[in-house]
């Protein structure tokens, strides 16, 4: 709805101000630099200067005459006429940057930030009021936010596109493609190292740089701009081509005109692999922040291109460490995560709420039952072969071959007859679960690779009566039925004298190029004797080959070495003070009301420096319980030194939900020092924490 200015004006000239002064006002309210508009009680535009008109993307004639509430978005229309209403009871001036930041909805529909100030006027019981609009999006902290919320939005959309599991090479386009858009700059590539290392090629480019087309290679050199960036090994920001002296700017970058760039190495797995770069035509164009966005887009896509890598060796079973490795980057945050869910529903379950909602204990039960799995999945993916500290347990073979036979009939060739003889009652050994599974699992694929035409694979297991006498000297041991014999067999070319006494050195075998790495049954054989059993090999050319492990049976008296605290001790002594560190606050919550279920004193810290602090000389705590990776700073090796050093009685337990961490930790610490893993369950935790404590003689008051 509009009205003529004639309209909303009508009787309103002052009595006692000379046309010659109206016009003067008039001037001065075109010329003003920031946009004004004078709207009357209605809420009706009866005057704007050109600045508002530019800002608002109207032409003067339109403004005049329209209603304010057209120039607010939709949705916040009902708040700004309800303010409006308040304001004509009360006006009042107010002034630029008194809280009056909003959104200006312009003709086209698009929105810009402005500041607004107002003025009540008053003429001949007419009254109005003038806004004074400007435009904040050139402020420069308001220029600063936006460019990172742009940042952030690009990352955030990169990250989706990594999680869908997109394809690598879409992966490479869209990387300099996002890094361009959220930069706002001319050029973007990015250059992969080939696998000789003395060449990069380009894989992917936006904007159009002569010598450097995609497919174009590029010498590894640090008087080029990607060597040099691979020898400094960290970004490289560049503010005026036209004054580099560190490496030869290519004649190129003169032709596009461009001024300044960034570049930024990528890697996988400690490897640089290639660098992202991008260019501006103006000069120093790329700070603190562009550095920071643009190693956070190469972290991400070194991640997929990882996956990638590592998806590509599990097709072909060159390593089925593969599979740890393609999740490796996210396990420790996966396993947090678990271990908050795991932790809660564990709690929830022993709630005496729940005790009259029968179907509402089903539900937790379900859910505590899916987070369990979830757990056991991820420890399976990071079952690095001879390179995990080993969780020994009870494991019946019965179903574990059962199930491993069922999974190789669905994904092996059709043509591979898949046989398992079930025993004749339970057959239980004492082994590290993921990591059987994944020996019988490499076994299993050798016996497929020997058997290209199709053939038989045959499993079974049963508690030996005798042991041959190679086993025998290997186990030390003359009472065979301490021992379950676990046979895999297969139909195919089998293997002459010479390969069966290498075949289990690491790197040896007779694969052909690219299909294996001969680490398969090297891990075999280190699980076995990490197990405390042996293993031997039956084989034939052309006649196939049997391969035996024999694995440990639990002892006799139903105990569980591997689970049982140090001499027989199963609990955490009540009053027990723990300080507890670990920089992830949801994790950090559910292992602080694990502990205090178990009647523990806590106390606790979000990083090593923190906790550092209060491991006084004087410090009363009885265990230090921290995960080995403590964000940014101090690891939780470094903190358990520390602490062991001011405080030598103090108990260690160290916590991490990655592998390789608790490898390193087992291999570098104390033998008091315990070790566990997340996700956990509060018997789990209880049970580590009476291991480290057993030597306690009480708990302090």
């Amino acid at each position: 709805m509009q009205r003529t200015s004639a309209d909303a004006a009508a009787g309103s000239t002052p009595g006692e101000v000379s046309r010659g002064t109206q016009g003067l006002y008039r001037s001065l309210f075109l010329a003003y630099p920031d946009s004004l508009l004078l709207v009357d009680a209605s809420g009706y535009i009866v005057l704007a200067n050109p600045p508002a008109a530019e800002l608002l993307g109207y032409s003067l004639e339109e403004l005049t005459g329209l209603a304010v509430d057209e120039l607010v978005p939709a949705s916040i229309r009902p708040r700004h006429a309800s303010f409006r209403e308040a304001y004509g009871r009360n006006p009042r001036p107010r002034p630029m940057g008194n809280q009056m930041d909003l959104v200006a909805r312009r003709k086209d529909g698009s929105e810009v930030m402005v500041e607004i100030a107002l003025s009540p006027l008053q003429d001949q019981d007419h009254p109005y009021v003038v806004a004074a609009i400007r435009d904040i999006s050139t402020y420069p902290r308001v220029r600063q936010a936006l460019r990172r919320a742009r940042y952030s939005e690009c990352l955030a959309l990169f990250g989706r596109l990594v999680v869908d599991g997109s394809d690598p090479q879409e992966l490479l386009a869209k990387a300099p493609l996002l890094a361009t858009e959220a930069l706002q700059v001319e050029m973007g590539a990015v250059h992969l190292l080939e696998p000789t290392g003395l060449e990069f090629r380009v894989s992917t480019r936006v904007g159009d740089v002569p010598g450097e087309e995609v497919g174009a290679l590029l010498p590894n050199r640090p008087s080029e701009l990607p060597g040099y960036v691979l020898w400094q090994a960290k970004p490289v920001t560049v503010p005026d081509y036209l004054a580099e002296e560190r490496f030869v700017v290519p004649a190129g970058y003169r032709e596009a005109r461009l001024r300044s760039g960034l570049a930024v190495p990528f890697q996988s797995r400690g490897r640089t692999i290639g660098v992202i770069s991008v260019n501006a035509v103006e000069t120093g164009r790329f700070g603190e922040e562009e550095i920071r966005f643009l190693e956070s887009l190469c972290i991400l896509l070194a991640t997929a291109l990882q996956r990638a890598e590592s998806e590509e060796a599990l097709n072909h079973a060159q390593r089925l460490e593969s599979i740890g490795q393609l999740t490796g980057g996210i396990a420790h945050d996966f396993n947090n995560l678990l271990t908050v869910i795991q932790g809660n529903l564990e709690m929830l379950e022993e709630a005496q709420a729940l005790e009259q909602a029968p179907a509402t204990q089903l539900l937790v039960r379900d859910a505590s039952s899916a987070a369990k799995r979830g757990a056991q999945l991820t420890r399976k993916l990071l079952a690095f072969s001879r390179r995990q500290v080993l969780e020994p347990a009870r494991v019946d073979l019965g179903v574990m071959l059962g199930s491993l036979a069922d999974m190789l009939r669905r994904t092996l060739d059709q043509r591979i007859l898949i046989e398992f003889e079930a025993p004749s009652h339970d057959v239980t050994v004492l082994a590290d679960p993921s990591q059987l599974e994944s020996a019988l699992l490499n076994i299993a694929i050798n016996g497929r690779d020997a058997m290209p035409s199709g053939g038989t694979l045959r499993f079974a297991a049963a508690v030996c009566t005798d042991l041959p006498e190679g086993v025998r000297h290997d186990l030390k041991s003359e009472e065979p039925d301490r021992f379950v014999a676990v046979a895999i067999s297969d139909t195919g070319t089998g293997m002459s004298d010479e390969v069966k006494e290498r075949a289990f050195e690491p790197f040896f075998t007779t694969k052909e190029l690219g299909r294996g790495t001969g680490l398969g049954l090297s891990t075999v054989y280190g699980f076995v004797k990490q197990s405390k059993g042996a293993v031997t090999i039956s084989s034939k050319m052309g006649e196939g080959t049997t391969m035996v492990l024999y694995v440990p049976r639990p002892p006799a008296d139903g105990a569980d070495p591997a689970r049982a605290g140090p001499s027989g001790v199963q609990h955490v002594h009540p009053g027990l003070k723990v300080l507890l560190v670990e920089d992830s606050a949801d994790v950090r919550a559910t292992i602080r009301a694990m502990l205090q279920s178990l009647q523990c004193v806590v106390s606790e810290a979000d990083s090593g420096e923190r906790a550092s602090l209060m491991l006084d000389p004087d410090a009363p705590y009885d265990l230090l319980l921290t995960d080995i990776s403590l964000g940014t700073g101090m690891r939780g090796t470094e903190l358990a030194a520390i602490a062991q050093q001011r405080l030598p009685a103090l108990a260690i337990l160290l916590m991490s939900g990655y592998s390789a961490e608790l490898l390193e930790a087992d291999r570098i610490s104390p033998s008091g020092w315990q070790l566990l893993r997340k996700p956990c369950s509060r018997e789990e935790l209880s049970q580590a924490i009476a291991r480290a404590t057993t030597s306690l003689p009480a708990c302090r008051p």
